[in-house]
């Protein structure tokens, strides 16, 4: 097995085990579904979300985004609103309600976590704990690269319509 595959297989299995049962997490009152609980784990309260950017993430058309948006946005859950540099562009915003819905059911169970973690011995969880660290910063390091790389083919820092010279590798 690869080292791909290996992280392909084992990456879903360990979070899979670790999963919170959103239903058992949340308010009586709270009626969201995992779908749009997945939502509001990519929407922040402080800055904006493009509806684009979510129906990429999470793999679905626009019109099932809109639909799902639509039912957060009744519930008080979230904010939509039109960017003011490209009318054309929606902009989703958690609001208080949608943060603390979203805070209530954290994606993993930390009593599980806390469980995995105790049962092995501390030089074993030293090497979980810094092996997930390294591939944290190479995962942060790797969306920033390709965020940078954003920036110049839009006309941002570092683009070429900006003066600069930086030539930055290409994904793959």
């Amino acid at each position: 097995m690869s080292n791909v595959d290996f992280v392909l297989h084992t990456l879903p299995r360990i979070t899979e085990r670790l999963r919170l049962r959103f239903w058992e997490a949340l308010p009586a009152d709270v009626q969201v579904t995992e779908h749009q609980l997945r939502l509001l784990r990519q929407m922040d309260d402080v800055d904006p979300v493009m509806v684009g950017e979510l129906a990429e993430y999470l793999g679905v058309t626009m019109s099932t985004m809109s639909l799902n948006l639509k039912r957060l946005e009744v519930a008080g859950l979230i904010t939509r609103s039109r960017d003011p540099d490209d009318r054309r562009v929606m902009n989703v915003l958690l609001t208080a309600e949608g943060r603390a819905t979203r805070d209530a059911a954290p994606p993993l169970d930390p009593d599980r976590v806390d469980a995995v973690l105790m049962s092995m011995r501390p030089e074993e969880r030293d090497r979980v704990l810094n092996g997930l660290s390294i591939l944290a910063e190479a995962t942060s390091r790797l969306e920033a690269d390709h965020n940078r790389y954003l920036e110049g083919l839009v006309g941002g820092p570092g683009s070429a319509s900006s003066g600069s010279k930086e030539v930055l590798p290409e994904s793959s």
